[in-house]
């Protein structure tokens, strides 16, 4: 019997559910070993254009394309059985009409099977989301720092610190959750703004650098698993992966340099007859 068969997947309903009850643990994946190793785990695995800078090596998402969101959504979804998966759509893909957004995520559930996309708050954002809700694709709306934007603002700066910042976002979040977000990204925000938009929408709120009076938190895996030597201030380090794998790789090489692999046990022998 099958993995898919053997475990029931969460649904876009039963995370709606979640306001103000248990918090949603999120977590993001790109690969089918990384989303098997958190399935069990975790609500919800989040493809996230991230992947461009963390798999990828790309200054921002801006570089990420809907093939590579195919690509890496296919192999999450190999490996996951239990979260709702939810990947991005990416710079570029959407932000034309309410019509692109739905070829875009049509194609992207169609090649992945995945069980909803999340879109950037940005202008008419509104209007797109009741355009995919209505045509039977759920969405998850992200307000406050938008990576998709980050040439446009400067770079990746926390929002919120101003009142003109509060008003914006604040609007962004009711505009997306009135249009039928399921759930809301709220990221780099302060943590009282957090908190408003929390108390104001209906959807379940996903805090990243926000506050902890969201309805749940999401990071990116690597940053969380200390793969990089710097990650942002809302980071918290629940590993040190990059020294174990650097650890590990030099014993590798030493080693090999001076013989001892491989050893006996890792030949093949002639089997006597």
């Amino acid at each position: 019997m099958s993995k898919q068969v053997q475990s029931r997947r969460l649904t876009v309903p039963e995370i709606a559910q979640r306001k103000g009850g248990e918090k949603l643990v999120c977590l993001t994946a790109y690969t089918t070993p990384m989303a098997a190793l958190l399935d069990e785990h975790v609500d919800l695995l989040l493809v996230g254009d991230s992947v461009g800078m963390v798999l990828h090596g790309l200054p921002t998402t801006v570089g990420v394309t809907l093939e590579m969101m195919i690509l890496h959504g296919q192999a999450v979804m190999r490996g996951a059985s239990h979260a709702l998966v939810v990947v991005d759509l990416p710079f570029g893909s959407y932000e034309r009409s309410p019509q692109q957004a739905h070829e875009s995520a049509v194609r992207l559930m169609r090649e992945t099977g995945c069980q909803a996309v999340k879109v950037e708050a940005g202008e008419g954002i509104a209007e797109t989301i009741a355009f995919l809700t209505a045509r039977g694709i759920p969405v998850v709306g992200h307000v406050g720092l938008r990576p998709q934007a980050a040439h446009v603002e400067g770079g990746f700066k926390a929002k919120g610190r101003t009142a003109a910042e509060r008003e914006r976002v604040l609007a962004e979040a009711h505009a997306a959750d009135q249009a039928g977000a399921f759930a809301l990204v709220v990221e780099g925000v302060a943590s009282d703004l957090a908190d408003e938009i929390t108390r104001a929408v209906r959807a379940p709120t996903i805090g990243i650098g926000a506050s902890p009076g969201c309805d749940g938190q999401i990071l990116v895996t690597d940053d969380m698993l200390g793969l990089f030597d710097w990650t942002p201030k809302f980071v918290r380090r629940y590993g040190k992966l990059r020294q174990v794998i650097s650890d590990a790789v030099a014993s590798y090489a030493s080693d090999v340099r001076s013989g001892q692999f491989p050893g006996e046990a890792e030949l093949y022998r002639l089997r006597a007859r």
